[in-house]
């Protein structure tokens, strides 16, 4: 790997991660463009590691919060309980999925298909509240739970798991901003836990010769775009709508699949 792939690569999967236009769509797109080998183990876990370093340093204060009480701990409780339909179908479903499910045209289709789904929920989502305090805190245990089977979805590539989260939560009775900040919350434990496998695997087998400098600048790309991107979606939804994503991920869905028929 060179530094201008690491660059690229970390700011593709920062921004990616995050916004709901599906990272692995995008992960597939930019290698074929530029002719470059899969970027491997190595650099799974660097972006891992990168996007959970974004998500823990914008919401410090929530993360905070939940620690000293100045938000409620029941938040954190019903954030440990929503990760587990994801964790539990990561463990059972991953190595199926990633041998099986990593089919191109299949990432296109899910890609539009559930740009379709985000459309619906968009049109149905709740006006912001005016009570006073943080809507989080009204978050119930039926649209936690809702949230974190959706999740699981996220395994099968394409479907964006900011995106699948994000369009339950709007089903369940949020507003924009709410579904996007619990939708953060709730990737931290699934990517830390993600990561940290991850990286495990790392170590067992050693860095790449040769590769630690574009590593770490993709490392250092993929906090970066990650934080931004993080940012950038919450202060949007506050008075925006999702529908120019929805439009973005079908023009995605196309464009993979001419590459597709051209490759």
């Amino acid at each position: 790997m060179t530094y201008a792939q690491g660059v690229v690569l970390g700011l593709v999967q920062g921004l990616t991660e995050f916004l709901p236009v599906s990272s692995s769509g995008h992960l597939i797109l930019v290698p074929h463009v530029f002719g470059w080998p899969d970027q491997g183990l190595a650099f799974d876990a660097v972006m891992h590691l990168g996007t959970l370093a974004a998500l823990l340093a914008y919401f410090r204060r929530e993360l905070l919060g939940m620690v000293t009480g100045a938000l409620s701990r029941r938040l954190a409780v019903l954030l440990v309980l929503a990760t587990i339909p994801g964790a539990l179908a990561g463990v059972v479903l991953e190595k199926l999925i990633e041998s099986k499910l990593r089919s191109p045209v299949l990432i296109a289709a899910t890609t539009a298909g559930w740009a379709i789904v985000m459309w619906i929920a968009d049109r149905r989502a709740a006006a912001a509240s005016a009570t006073p305090g943080d809507p989080l805190e009204r978050v119930s245990l039926r649209q936690a739970l809702a949230v974190g089977c959706a999740q699981a979805l996220a395994l099968i590539p394409g479907t964006s798991r900011s995106g699948i989260t994000i369009t339950t939560g709007l089903l369940g009775g949020f507003d924009r901003a709410t579904a996007a900040r619990f939708a953060f919350l709730l990737g931290i434990p699934i990517t830390a836990g993600a990561g940290s496998l991850k990286a495990l695997h790392l170590l067992k087998e050693g860095l790449p010769p040769g590769e630690a400098g574009p590593l770490a600048a993709a490392l250092v790309t993929a906090f970066v775009s990650g934080w931004f991107a993080v940012w950038f979606l919450v202060s949007y939804l506050r008075t925006r709508s999702l529908r120019p994503f929805v439009v973005y991920r079908l023009l995605l869905a196309l464009v993979i699949v001419l590459v597709v028929l051209r490759g």
